[in-house]
């Protein structure tokens, strides 16, 4: 039996970004991790056209769109591509190897490091985004965590049914499909994997897959958005 696939095209609509090309080559949407740091070091041009609000701190390789306001106590390490119409507001902490979508928000006391945004993303408060893929229009509540890295520094794998994946990386948090929303203060462990329009609900500590229009109530309760009780699903374990 053949492994399944994660494709880019399963989770992530590529007309809502710039950065399709990203996606050109990869099989399962993970590998765009690895691919992150070479792509930026390639196509940034540093630039910065934002409205820059007293003075936060900006690093050399960063290129920031049009419209984009940069508040005062945002550090903005790079290598960063920021695009148009984005709010980084005061405390925001964006590391190395980031993109984030036009008309996207990175709030207070929110860092993000070795990630994609596709557009319109909300980071807004308290929240931590580490080696993942946030397709467009994903909004994260205040406080949620997504885990990148395994107590055991393990190699993360995927586990669906009896089969495992394994993504060969030792950081990866998450892959959110497009206009998913994730409640305040849920924890994504490392390796999840949430499908397109579903939500995780406040305080749920998630780990494995998520199908597309679900709604997890806590780890063990999930049920379309129409309301139907889905079965187990042994699916979402994740080793």
């Amino acid at each position: 039996m053949s492994a399944p696939v994660f494709a880019p095209a399963d989770f992530l609509d590529l007309k809502r970004t710039e950065h399709a090309a990203l996606f050109e080559k990869v099989t399962q949407v993970w590998e765009v991790l690895t691919a992150l740091p070479h792509y930026l070091e390639d196509h940034i041009k540093p630039a910065h056209h934002a409205l820059k609000v007293g003075q936060p701190v900006i690093g050399d390789k960063v290129f920031i769109g049009e419209g984009t306001v940069v508040e005062p106590g945002a550090y903005i390490k790079g290598p960063a591509w920021i695009g148009r119409n984005c709010q980084i507001r005061h405390g925001a902490y964006i590391r190395e190897n980031v993109i984030i979508g036009s008309g996207s928000v990175v709030g207070n006391s929110s860092e993000i490091k070795n990630s994609i945004l596709f557009h319109d993303c909300q980071v807004p408060h308290f929240n931590y985004v580490g080696d993942s893929i946030l397709g467009a229009h994903v909004h994260l509540a205040a406080g949620v965590i997504l885990s990148n890295l395994k107590l055991t520094g393990d190699f993360i794998t995927v586990r669906v049914g009896n089969q495992v994946i394994t993504t060969g990386l030792r950081k990866f948090g998450a892959l959110l499909g497009d206009d998913t929303e994730i409640g305040c203060n849920a924890v994504l462990n490392p390796g999840s994997i949430v499908g397109r329009r579903s939500l995780i609900y406040p305080g749920v500590m998630w780990r494995g897959v998520l199908p597309a229009d679900s709604i997890a109530k806590d780890a063990d309760t999930v049920r379309s958005r129409e309301g139907t009780r889905k079965s187990s699903l042994p699916s979402k374990d994740i080793l």
